[in-house]
């Protein structure tokens, strides 16, 4: 009777550590997991939710700016929403190098850790320079941002690391007569592009 209480003892000491030794080879895991995991996949996890509140977030960016978007679309290396308040709601595009900071509430900030259900959204493969360069076919009257200030105009140009702004009131179409100068504008230095 005494080698059975032996043997049982043993047992559940055994199935013990394997458990702890499983439980703490997870929580590696997932430390690995989140030692890896870039802004834009907990921006794209918020704005996957079933909750609309959570894709709505505040962003500072490097001009300490803060805006509260509500995330429509992330791309390769930045996002677009829907910036609320001020003179009322616009569409814009920041570039994930301009976001200083986010300010989460505790619940958006766990859920942002999630795992990212794998999409094969196509927004998710094209850079900041495909989307300028659509808004530059389109002729699109645009504000743009930089940590120096901002300009208003249309977009005549977009090479690989900037972009040639043609200045001229939002209000007045494009012509070479509206056109006040050209300002040549490095991506590193955009904060948002406001439609």
């Amino acid at each position: 009777m005494r080698w059975d209480h032996l043997f049982d003892d043993l047992a559940g000491q055994l199935e013990h550590e394997l458990q702890s030794e499983e439980s703490d080879l997870r929580l590696e895991e997932e430390r690995m997991r989140l030692g890896r995991l870039p802004l834009r996949e907990r921006l794209a996890v918020l704005k996957a939710s079933a909750d609309p509140a959570l894709s709505r977030v505040r962003l500072r960016v490097r001009n300490g700016e803060t805006h509260d978007v509500r995330l429509v679309t992330v791309g390769r290396d930045w996002l677009a929403g829907d910036i609320e308040g001020g003179a009322g709601a616009s569409q814009a595009i920041v570039p994930l190098t301009a976001v200083d900071s986010l300010v989460l509430t505790q619940q958006q900030a766990d859920v942002s850790l999630d795992p990212l259900v794998t999409t094969s959204e196509l927004a998710a493969r094209l850079g900041v320079a495909f989307l300028l360069r659509d808004l530059c076919r389109r002729r699109a009257a645009v504000t743009v941002v930089t940590a120096a200030g901002l300009a208003s105009g249309t977009i005549d140009r977009v090479g690989r690391d900037h972009l040639d702004l043609a200045v001229h009131d939002l209000d007045a179409p494009r012509r070479s007569s509206a056109v006040a100068h050209v300002r040549v504008v490095a991506f590193d230095q955009l904060l948002l592009v406001r439609l």
